[in-house]
């Protein structure tokens, strides 16, 4: 596989604030940077402020894989899947059980999708997408971005390890072209230049006025 397209699986050489152009981000930016979503779309608990990391304390884990499958329905909007998927890793990270349950069961879906273009590409997306966040956690890690948590963590078994996200993302592009400058923004967020900034050149241009797509590349 080309090394130009490679997911985070291949990115081996980071500082401990990486850099993304055009704009240079705190961290990895599938985990470390909360997405503009549709008012009063359905999204896990969260707690109050600014943070990019704030868990409910209340939320019970063990329920997170039946809530996640729950939220990431055929209805859901791609802004709130993703937002979604951001905020499962992070409580998925709490309990290394509930989060290969999680992927597992958002790749057994790639499976079992309802027929239909929308259904199919929905489920490639998740299951790219939420890969792709596991690795970019790993990264907060692996590169100490958490004070006191010192300890490396991958939440992608072993047997996973080869998977790219990225190409999964490229899939679901190919099936819903109706949501190309949303899956082109995800897109740029999980590669490196020069592939990024082309991706986020093609949302842009697909992208409505006042769209969220056009609110979450100006963030």
């Amino acid at each position: 596989m080309p090394a130009l397209h490679r997911s985070f699986r291949a990115l081996t050489v980071l500082a401990a604030g990486i850099v993304f152009a055009p704009v240079a981000l705190a961290g990895p930016p599938l985990i470390c940077h909360p997405f503009v979503t549709d008012a009063g779309a359905p999204l896990l608990p969260w707690a109050e402020g600014q943070s990019w990391r704030l868990p409910d304390r209340g939320y019970e884990v063990a329920g997170l894989v039946a809530d996640t499958l729950e939220l990431l329905s055929v209805d859901a909007p791609i802004f709130a899947r993703m937002e979604n998927m951001r905020r499962g890793t992070i409580y998925a990270e709490a309990d290394p059980k509930v989060a290969r349950a999680l992927l597992y069961a958002v790749l057994e879906r790639t499976r079992t999708a309802p027929p239909g273009a929308r259904s199919e590409a929905l489920a490639w997306f998740d299951a790219g997408y939420l890969i792709e966040t596991y690795r970019q956690l790993g990264l907060v890690y692996e590169y100490d971005m958490l004070p006191g948590k010192k300890h490396f963590v991958t939440l992608v078994p072993a047997d996973l390890a080869q998977l790219d996200g990225y190409e999964l993302v490229q899939r679901a592009l190919s099936l819903a072209p109706e949501a190309k400058a949303e899956l082109e923004f995800a897109s740029s967020l999980m590669t490196r230049q020069p592939l990024t900034a082309a991706h986020r050149d093609r949302a842009a241009a697909a992208a409505a006025p006042g769209s969220l797509v056009t609110l979450n590349l100006a963030r």
